[in-house]
């Protein structure tokens, strides 16, 4: 038991450590890519992350002022967030094709089944289903495979430095983090779609308050 629990334990700091890696090498692409992202594709992008947000503030029964903050900034934030996630979806895809990436039918399967497991167990029949019956749905599961492994090979190609840091050090939100620039709703509608970089195309079956949480 104590070896399982230690094993848990691992996993969960060593996928924190890649978050926070993968924060810092998006950042440096964000820094490094300055052009206008297209703006339909802003468009679509923010408007699936200000619904997402309402519907998080309306589930917990919070408003905008109970955030510290106002509707007109909050909007302004989430505009900023949504141009980011399109420049750098753009920024990677080049990348990745350029590189030869690709996402396997088989990769694609494994993201299917590790996405239904999040999902409460009386409703992945259901979601597994779903994805497999509608192309387009299943292929959403493919963009976030896509960017992954785009990181992996960027990540190959840099000198990374292993620093040793406490908990608390490895647990603090980063100042300029995606999340941290999105106030309202920041622990929920944000930061389910923390890495995202790409616009959702469609919403799989609904799943039940806060289950989402990464």
């Amino acid at each position: 038991l104590r070896e399982v629990v230690r094993g848990q334990i691992e996993n969960q700091f060593g996928s924190m450590t890649r978050q926070k890696i993968k924060r810092q090498l998006l950042d440096q692409l964000d820094a490094a890519y300055a052009f206008e992202a297209p703006s339909k594709l802003v468009e679509a992008e923010f408007n699936n992350i200000w619904n997402q947000v309402n519907r998080d503030l309306e589930a917990a029964g919070r408003t905008f002022a109970d955030e510290e903050t106002t509707e007109e900034e909050a909007r302004a934030e989430y505009m900023r967030l949504a141009e980011r996630r399109v420049r750098l979806g753009l920024v990677l895809a080049e990348i990745g094709e350029k590189a030869g990436v690709t996402v396997s039918d088989e990769e694609l399967q494994r993201g299917l089944l590790e996405q239904v497991r999040r999902y409460p167990a009386n409703q992945q029949q259901e979601a597994f289903e779903f994805y497999r019956s509608n192309p387009e749905a299943l292929n959403t599961l493919r963009a976030p495979l896509f960017e992954e492994k785009v990181v992996d090979h960027l990540l190959s190609q840099i000198s990374v430095t292993d620093v040793k840091v406490s908990k608390e050090e490895l647990m603090a939100d980063d100042e300029d983090s995606e999340t941290a620039k999105a106030k309202p709703a920041k622990k929920a509608a944000a930061k389910k779609a923390d890495d995202a970089e790409e616009p959702k195309k469609k919403a799989a079956p609904k799943k039940k308050a806060a289950k989402d949480a990464e």
